[in-house]
């Protein structure tokens, strides 16, 4: 059973699964990955989720403020031993609440086209592609999405 959880980016198990995402991103994104990583502080995150299947974490995502209409997904993340499972559509799902209960009218993101497993993702959760934002205008590997709550 998979349950969502509230926290914060103290909390050491969200910590230790965005240090796994941070690995794997390196690994696709190669000699990218610095430029992407400058983006992906935990920092200045204030609303984080973790996914638990049998009180084991298996999976986080967070929510950062775009604008004062949006949240831009930020930190998704599952173990590769629990994806398959629909974890990734749950936290999502989760977050997406969780925005609009603060207030916001949308959601926004950006991945690297080197994740076609996150575009599908995303896509199958009702997400459109959006010309790149800020800082990924004009980067050939970023696609940003978009999708109204």
């Amino acid at each position: 059973m998979i349950t969502i959880h509230r926290t914060n980016t103290q909390n050491e198990a969200f910590i230790n699964l965005v240090v796994q995402l941070d690995h794997e991103l390196a690994q696709r994104d190669g000699g990218q990955h610095e430029f992407y990583n400058q983006f992906n502080s935990i920092s200045d995150i204030r609303y984080a989720v973790m996914a638990y299947r049998n009180k084991e974490p298996v999976g986080c995502g967070a929510l950062k403020e775009f604008n004062v209409d949006s949240m831009e997904l930020k930190r998704m993340f599952v173990l590769p031993e629990a994806r398959g499972y629909g974890v990734a559509s749950k936290i999502i799902k989760f977050l997406e609440r969780w925005a609009r209960a603060l207030g916001y009218k949308n959601c926004v993101l950006e991945t690297g086209k080197r994740q076609p497993e996150a575009i599908a993702l995303y896509t199958k959760n009702g997400y459109k592609v959006i010309p790149n934002y800020g800082q990924y205008k004009g980067v050939e590997n970023s696609i940003c999405f978009s999708k109204s709550l």
